[in-house]
């Protein structure tokens, strides 16, 4: 066999080896390709989740490109993306020698309930009582607006929710976010993710959904009523109000003291004037690092299979009912308060009850000025604004007292 055949030869059989061998090979390399990609998280997405991820995207639409409650939502909507996500040691349970994940243990904070106080603490440090001492009145304004919690109580029975269920939800109409998360987990822990994300989303909303109701129910004579102006409040006032509003709800509805407790403490270290350092603590690490950890929390609960369903469409839906029955009540006793007082209410202030601060004294101050430019209405539609933060802890703690 010459040399040249003998090359030839040779080649011939590296290439059917190498053909008898390529089978194997491709099958190997698939094995690897199939392991890696069972080591990916890709193979458990679900059909739920997508939709969240779409639900998701609105969330962060609004708070980023609207500026809609951007400090509550960003957070919520960010626990909500890694809800629906299959992640590892983040929400698991413990489990042997292995610890829980970390939302495990951060969500504690809603559970034991110490964030939603701990929020309420640096709302009182924010807090200036100033303009409802000055014009007392305005506390029938922040009352009204509750009959938005009763009335949204009652819907939710008629459509099927039981009492405790129904509670969690009508306080949306209080348009208290932390308030909200408080009593949910009190009274129906698996309904929080749609009745925090019902309040927080509607709060935002609330220069939308409010001028509305308000138009529909003033005349432009009513919205052009211009108030006297405030009188100056004293440091000494401030600090007896607090104390007082401390003592005379927690007696009469215990069930409100943590909510209220804090709330007037952190309202008394700002009046004292001489708790600089803890007010502003109070006001702003303190308020911040938990409005992280809170939103993110309720965020973690909104998972597909607990968030798509038709409670949720229902909640949604109550929420807005809620909004627009506490705004029309607060509207409507300033007019009735105007058929007995010499000193006349803008009905628009009666908006302004809800306790979504200061969101909602500042549309009673633009809707006026729509009518009137020279219409200063912000500092007296603080008034029942501050009153509304009051009256829903006192309806919350009411439910807790009634339904546990």
């Amino acid at each position: 066999m010459s040399a040249t055949t003998q090359t030839v030869t040779q080649a011939v059989d590296h290439a059917a080896q190498a053909v008898a061998a390529a089978p194997a090979a491709a099958a190997a390399e698939m094995s690897r390709i199939e392991q890696l990609f069972h080591m990916t998280a890709i193979g458990d997405v679900t059909w739920q989740m997508m939709v969240m991820w779409a639900i998701i995207a609105v969330l962060f639409y609004l708070a980023v490109a609207k500026e809609f409650e951007p400090l509550l939502l960003i957070p919520i909507a960010f626990g909500a993306l890694l809800a629906n996500l299959p992640t590892q040691g983040l929400v698991n349970l413990p489990h042997g020698d292995h610890p829980g994940g970390l939302y495990y243990y951060i969500s504690k904070g809603v559970e034991f309930e110490i964030f939603p106080p701990v929020i309420f603490l640096g709302v009182g440090a924010l807090t200036d009582f100033g303009p409802l001492i000055a014009n007392p009145r305005t506390l029938l304004l922040g009352a009204a607006a509750q009959f938005g919690v009763f009335a949204t109580f009652m819907g939710a029975i008629a459509i099927g929710f039981s009492p405790q269920e129904a509670g969690a939800i009508g306080i949306i109409g209080g348009a208290d976010g932390p308030t909200s998360i408080f009593l949910a987990n009190k009274l129906a822990p698996h309904l929080m993710a749609p009745i925090a994300v019902a309040a927080y989303s509607y709060m935002a909303l609330v220069p939308m959904l409010q001028p509305p109701v308000m138009i529909a129910l003033t005349t432009p004579e009513e919205r052009m009523i211009r108030m006297k102006s405030l009188r100056p409040v004293s440091r000494l006032e401030k600090l007896i109000f607090a104390g007082m509003v401390t003592v005379v709800v927690i007696l009469l509805v215990p069930a409100a003291a943590a909510l209220i407790g804090m709330l007037m403490l952190g309202n008394f270290l700002r009046e004292s004037q001489v708790t600089e350092r803890l007010t502003k603590a109070a006001q702003n690490e303190i308020i911040n690092i938990t409005t992280i950890f809170l939103g993110t929390s309720v965020g973690i609960t909104m998972t597909g299979e607990a968030f798509l369903n038709g409670s949720t469409l229902g909640i949604l839906a109550l929420g807005v009912v809620a909004f627009g029955i506490a705004t029309a009540c607060g509207v409507l006793m300033a007019k009735v308060m105007n058929k007995f007082s010499k000193d006349k209410i803008n009905p628009l202030i009666g908006s302004a009850g809800v306790s979504a601060v200061p969101m909602a004294a500042r549309v009673s101050q633009v809707v006026g000025q729509k009518y009137d430019q020279g219409n200063f209405l912000l500092m007296h539609a603080m008034g029942p604004n501050v009153a509304g933060v009051i009256g829903t802890a006192v309806c919350a703690g009411f439910f807790i007292a009634w339904f546990t």
